[in-house]
Parts: structure tokens; C-alpha cells; sequence
């Protein structure tokens, strides 16, 4: 039965069943996150843990346990297509080195991923990260009427030339994609400033969210923790330096190589292995799945941050949601986050907040308050309902 047809019929809106499913039918929300299904899945086997597909997760199972259609799509890790996940419908698109080198481009990765876009039929793509796919699914949207949303992951994804993309023509398709896009989501307000200053678009402001683990147990910790992907502008050295000048503490760093890193600094990650291995009283993980990361969270004091950049860092949320304070290199224009620049100053922060109790539990309690006014599942979701209610009436 059609909208017309019921009003024709006479009978009063509030009254007619089929008019209330219509107006409050939620939209199908697709995820374009080619490296999410290890995160999503819980697959401990594929080394796969990045920020963007763990925020991306996140927000997928928000999303469908709050009554939205969710799909994404995914790279092809040899699971079955479509799979059911927590509620969301996960598409496998190709395997990530598929084809030919140069002819690959278009075939396996545009003609699959657009039958894949095509087939999944949603009304929104959500696509985060600065990459060429931001391109290719604002050209879909438009073909097809859909709506497309991009959300920095970075604060370099909107400073060109800036952005984490290696060739010339991804960076054009991505360029090109965040012109042409219904919506860009910024994490913080040093994004929505370079966004609207290099590429003359006005960002919607929404934190990441996070939520704790129904099994998750924080109490009194004692452990320095660092996690993170062991790559150059991760810059661990500091951390471990860190370490060195704190011989009684006890620190712990979580992370296994990255490939990019490696490729262009070989032997970097088993260079900070090893230097790790040689410190007493620093514990090196190597990589961990999410599941498994999550407890380190509820044994530490403090997280320690040393990237050069970021945009908002999920470890930071893991910690504040617990009410440990982090202690980092960045900015991220949280005013619970204390910043340092150099490893004698961190030392030297680290060390005042693990000695002084009083100070340690106002940083905590100041970390907790912060993250539920700011990060709260509740907060965020109410903030992409009225995105989403904008692009799809």
C-alpha cells in the first residue's frame, strides 16, 4: 500500500499501520571497510586490528542493536558471503592482492566492488579513512541516488598532501571523492578547521565512541601500558625510552608490524622487539587481537601515547572509559590528555601521576567524566540519527 493510496482511503494517519512503518523505517547503513572482518569477526588468526575498522565495528553493532539495517562490505578473508556478525550483514568484496599489479585496479577492485556496492543496495555508505575508495563510492552514490559519508580517521586526512595515500591517482580519486560527498564526519575540531580550510567543505563534529566489554574488570592497575601498530610515526622508541628511565615501573607494549611500515623500514619492528627484550621491567606482547587487548586496559594505570599524529585514538577511549588517564605526544584537544614532547618530560609526567595518589585519582575521576560526556554510545548514536534523519527523511 502506497502513502497515496492511504491517504485516499480515509483513514486517519495515526491509524493506519502501514504509514507509522513507513515514517519510521530506519535506513540500511552500509560499511565500506575492506579491512574490518578480522575485527568484526573476532578472528584471532589474521593480524588486523586498525583504528578506523575497530571505530567502524563499533559503530556497525551500535548501529543494528538500535533497530538500523546494517551491511559491510569487507575484503575477501575466505569467509562466506553474506555473514551474519552481531547483527550485521558482512559482504565480501576480493582478496586484497588479487590480479595483476596495474591491471588490478579495475578488475578485480572496481568491477567487484562496485557489483558488491550495487548488490548490498543501501541507502547510506559509510566510508572512513582517507583512500580512493571515498572516490569510487561518492561516484556510485550519485549514479544510483544513494548517500555517501566520509569520516576523517586522521588528522592528516585533510591536510593535503598530507594524506596516508601512496599513489598519485588514489590521492586524486580520494580528493575528487571528499568534493563530491553528502557529509564528512570530523572526529575533532583541528579536522573540522583543515577541512574547511583546504577543501572548502564544512564538517559535522562526532566524537568516536566506545563501549566496555560486558566481562571488562578495572580496578587498581599498575602497569604503563603503549598498544598500537609498531610503525614509524607510532614512533615506540619513546615508550621504550620511557621504560629506561623508570626502571621501577612496570610498563607493557602491545603491537604487532605494520605491512606499510615495513616495507618502506625493513627490520624496524624486530629492531623494537628486540631493544624491548632487553628492558627488565617492559613486557612486549607483539600483536593480540582486540579480545585479548582489552584486559591489559583493566591492569593499567596509565596509557602512554607517542604517535606524531593521530586523530582520536580508540586506546585512548579504552582507557577513559576505565578512568585511566593517558599520558601522550599528541593533542588531540581533549584537556584530560596530558601532553609531553620529549621522553625526559614524559618521564617525568609519568612518574608524577604514578607517585602522587591524589593527583592519579582526580586525573582518573577527570578521564571517566570526560569520556561519558563526550564518547558515550548514547551520545554519538544521537548524533548519526540526526545525521541520518537529514540524508534520508
Amino acid at each position: 500500500m502506497t502513502l497515496a493510496t492511504l491517504r485516499q482511503s480515509g483513514v486517519p494517519a495515526q491509524g493506519r499501520p502501514e504509514a507509522v512503518a513507513l515514517v519510521r523505517r530506519k535506513p540500511h547503513v552500509c560499511f565500506v571497510a575492506p579491512y574490518a572482518w578480522p575485527v568484526l569477526s573476532r578472528d584471532p588468526n589474521i593480524q588486523v586490528v586498525g583504528g578506523a575498522e575497530v571505530q567502524q565495528c563499533i559503530l556497525a553493532r551500535l548501529f543494528a542493536a538500535n533497530g538500523y539495517r546494517v551491511s559491510m562490505i569487507s575484503f575477501d578473508y575466505g569467509q562466506p558471503s553474506p555473514a551474519l556478525v552481531d547483527g550485521v550483514t558482512v559482504y565480501k568484496s576480493f582478496r586484497e592482492r588479487a590480479g595483476i599489479p596495474v591491471f588490478r585496479f579495475l578488475h578485480p577492485r572496481l568491477t567487484t566492488m562496485w557489483r558488491v556496492l550495487r548488490e548490498v543496495d543501501a541507502d547510506v555508505y559509510y566510508q572512513r579513512s582517507s583512500a580512493m575508495w571515498t572516490g569510487v563510492i561518492a561516484e556510485f552514490c550519485r549514479r544510483y541516488g544513494k548517500r555517501a559519508i566520509y569520516a576523517g580517521a586522521s588528522d592528516r586526512d585533510f591536510d593535503i598532501g598530507q594524506e596516508q595515500i601512496v599513489l598519485f591517482r588514489d590521492r586524486w580519486l580520494y580528493r575528487r571523492g571528499l568534493a563530491r560527498v553528502d557529509r564528512i564526519i570530523a572526529q575533532n575540531p583541528y579536522q573540522l578547521e583543515s577541512c574547511r580550510r583546504n577543501h572548502k567543505r564544512d564538517a559535522v563534529l562526532i566524537p568516536s565512541c566506545y563501549e566496555l566489554p560486558k566481562d571488562a574488570k578495572p580496578g587498581n592497575g599498575d602497569r604503563v601500558l603503549w598498544v598500537g601498530t609498531i610503525h614509524g610515526y607510532k614512533r615506540p622508541e619513546i615508550f621504550l625510552e620511557l621504560a629506561e628511565r623508570l626502571p621501577e615501573r612496570r610498563f607493557v607494549m602491545i603491537g604487532g608490524p605494520s605491512i606499510g611500515g615495513e616495507r618502506l623500514k625493513p627490520g624496524y619492528y624486530e629492531a623494537i622487539r628486540d631493544r624491548a627484550a632487553r628492558l627488565p621491567n617492559l613486557e612486549f606482547t607483539g600483536f593480540l587481537p582486540l579480545a585479548e587487548v582489552e584486559p591489559w586496559f583493566d591492569r593499567a594505570r596509565l596509557l602512554v601515547n607517542t604517535s606524531v599524529y593521530e586523530g582520536m585514538p580508540n586506546v585512548f577511549l579504552q582507557a577513559w572509559a576505565r578512568g585511566v588517564p593517558t599520558v601522550a605526544t599528541v593533542d588531540v584537544g581533549a584537556p584530560v590528555n596530558t601532553v609531553f614532547a620529549q621522553a625526559p618530560q614524559g618521564a617525568a609526567k609519568v612518574e608524577a601521576l604514578l607517585s602522587n595518589t591524589a593527583l592519579w585519582t582526580q586525573a582518573s575521576s577527570d578521564s571517566l567524566a570526560y569520556f561519558e560526556r563526550n564518547h558515550s554510545s548514547a551520545e554519538v548514536l544521537a548524533r548519526y540519527a540526526r545525521l541520518l534523519d537529514e540524508l534520508v527523511p
